[in-house]
């Protein structure tokens, strides 16, 4: 099967010095990881703290991505860059893992649709609108009272993002935020890493109701591994890999075996959930979600199948 993980830190760690090609024990994300852990294709997100200026911010982003292209030309012979589906399935049939890339917060493109069109022309594919701070093109989760959801400006990002097939990610937007976007956007739109807000109570995390619209809408939500985002009680009983399928369980119920998949976010965490120190841990979740009666179809689904539905679905609306 094709098994896709739709957010890691990784560049952020590679600003810090981390060599992808070297296996080392500090990161959650190498390429010796990816292998071990059966992964086809994994979204290298340009993660932009929301404190930095408007220049300091697209500045941040272009070095992060040229770090990315620097360390795949240098490991070529493992990895290779993707930006469609149809080149990730092909980077497998030739034994290659697949980077693709998103961008976390949408501060670098500041209020310039020019400059959202070059991060796409340079292979960003996905685009976190906030991080945790209203910016210029919507309200936060952490934050939520500059714009009360999308602003103006954002309101032309999510248009032009369709138009472009460039996947609107909700991961991190405030409430109001989600329910403009759903209304503005006319592809199907993704929470990157998320989890499920009946199970947790993080602000971060999906509400029923969200997770059900999102469906609706054809999108799909990425369960994150973040504890804080899996249980309440982290701080006292760390959870586990069935705590992860308890999301995966709950969000399928809700919106549907066609719209869950998995979004790590390793890299971005400090800490992990207990047996998944790492990606390479990543086979784990599959086989609990075996045992608890999942089919073979159904974990493909949810492997890699149903993002890659969406990404392809956000591409066709952007021909039509």
């Amino acid at each position: 099967m094709f098994v896709l993980d739709s957010h890691c830190d990784t560049p952020t760690q590679m600003l810090r010095g981390l060599d992808i090609g070297a296996s080392n024990s500090s990161g959650q994300v190498d390429i010796s990881k990816l292998k071990a852990g059966c992964v086809d294709a994994s979204f290298f997100a340009l993660y932009t703290p929301a404190d930095m200026g408007e220049k300091e911010a697209t500045g941040h982003a272009l070095e992060m991505l040229s770090l990315v292209y620097d360390s795949v030309k240098e490991h070529e012979k493992d990895i290779a860059l993707a930006f469609s589906p149809e080149e990730a399935l092909i980077n497998k049939e030739k034994g290659l893992v697949s980077i693709m890339i998103g961008m976390e917060n949408g501060s670098p493109i500041r209020n310039s649709l020019s400059l959202l069109r070059m991060f796409y022309r340079l292979g960003v594919r996905y685009m976190t609108l906030t991080h945790n701070a209203d910016n210029l093109i919507a309200d936060a989760a952490a934050e939520g009272n500059r714009w009360h959801g999308l602003s103006p400006f954002g309101r032309e990002v999510v248009s032009e993002m369709n138009r472009l097939g460039m996947i609107v990610d909700v991961a991190h937007v405030s409430d109001e935020t989600f329910y403009d976007v759903i209304e503005c956007s006319k592809a199907p739109i993704v929470s990157t890493h998320s989890c499920c807000r009946a199970l947790a109570s993080h602000r971060r995390n999906m509400t029923d109701d969200m997770i059900r619209k999102m469906a609706d809408k054809g999108g799909v939500i990425q369960i994150n591994f973040y504890p804080a985002f899996l249980s309440d009680s982290y701080e006292t009983s760390m959870p586990g890999v069935s705590v992860i399928a308890d999301h995966i369980d709950h969000a399928v119920k809700i919106a549907g075996i066609e719209h869950v998949g998995i979004g790590t976010d390793f890299d971005g965490i400090e800490i992990t959930p207990d047996g998944m120190e790492d990606v390479s841990k990543l086979p784990r979740v599959f086989d609990e979600l075996t045992i608890r009666g999942y089919s073979e179809d159904q974990i493909e689904k949810i492997a890699g199948k149903n993002f890659i539905r969406v990404f392809n679905d956000v591409i066709s609306c952007a021909l039509a």
